[in-house]
């Protein structure tokens, strides 16, 4: 019997987030997508960081780890490689990924571990009362910033394209049928597949709402775009006056897991430690 999107809830509790959050959105197409999919439950492992977004596993009825801020993704490296059965699925915020993660962001991208990243931009540290995050845009007002942000905002998706991630989109937390789909495409590709979803924060980001997105946001594949043309998925990350969703570049290129001649004969997990000996290797490098 095929799964739904209920058998993926646990049974923790609901989430605390406020109304309107698109956390919400996240929250139901990942569920939607594993469904689809009819994914195992006991074969997902659901990592992620700190915010608000990444109390996600609590109500994911999967393997999950909540770990330190802007450490999910070497956690989540670390579970893969163990296992590299397991489906892996990392979860995190703005400020996690693209702040005290940024080093983590990039070279995971640059091993193609094949394993899903999905990042909930919502511009600002909601957690702790709506900071500025590294996506803000310059020039706005937060309570630490009271005479207007100094920084210029990051561009995730630029520096996904040029750290050679093999998957790189961007969904919309409003658009639920467009995320799930997404998701399903990100799930099934073999390598490091990065989303990054637009997100209102309705508590503390009053301009980039469900009206601004809704206005703004065009799918790329409807106008033609090329996802095999890195030149051309440069040129849709830079652009003001819309915001592209959907698959900017995607490649198929050697997966981390593959060139480790150690997994040949299955995972990590799997290998009976009572038939191995290191007493010798011990013996060789003692002082």
């Amino acid at each position: 019997m095929p799964r739904k999107a209920s058998d993926y809830t646990d049974t923790y509790g609901k989430p605390n987030w406020c109304p309107g959050c698109g956390d919400f959105g996240i929250e139901m197409a990942l569920k939607q997508a594993m469904a689809k999919m009819d994914l195992d439950p006991d074969k997902i492992t659901f990592v992620s960081g700190i915010g608000c977004g990444a109390n996600m596993p609590y109500w994911f009825s999967t393997y999950g780890a909540i770990t330190l801020h802007g450490r999910a993704l070497p956690f989540a490296t670390g579970a893969k490689l163990a296992n590299h059965s397991q489906h892996v699925v990392v979860e995190g915020g703005d400020g996690d990924g693209y702040g005290i993660g940024m080093g983590h962001f990039i070279h995971t991208m640059r091993r193609n571990i094949n394993m899903t990243y999905v990042v909930g931009n919502n511009t600002v540290y909601g957690l702790t009362k709506g900071q500025v995050s590294p996506t803000s845009d310059k020039g706005c007002k937060a309570p630490s910033t009271p005479f207007g942000n100094p920084d210029p905002a990051v561009n995730p998706i630029a520096i996904a394209l040029s750290a050679g991630c093999s998957f790189v989109a961007r969904g919309y937390a409003g658009n639920l049928p467009h995320l799930v789909d997404l998701m399903v495409k990100a799930f099934n590709h073999k390598g490091f597949s990065y989303i990054d979803v637009l997100q209102p924060c309705v508590t503390y980001d009053k301009v980039h709402g469900y009206k601004y997105y809704q206005d703004r946001t065009y799918d790329l594949e409807k106008e033609g775009h090329d996802k095999s043309n890195k030149p051309a998925a440069f040129e849709k990350a830079f652009e003001d006056e819309r915001s592209p969703i959907g698959i900017f570049f995607q490649e198929e290129r050697e997966v981390y897991e593959d060139v480790q001649p150690q997994f040949a004969n299955g995972p990590l997990t799997a290998k009976d430690l009572d038939a191995i000996d290191v007493r010798d290797i011990l013996g060789e490098y003692s002082f």
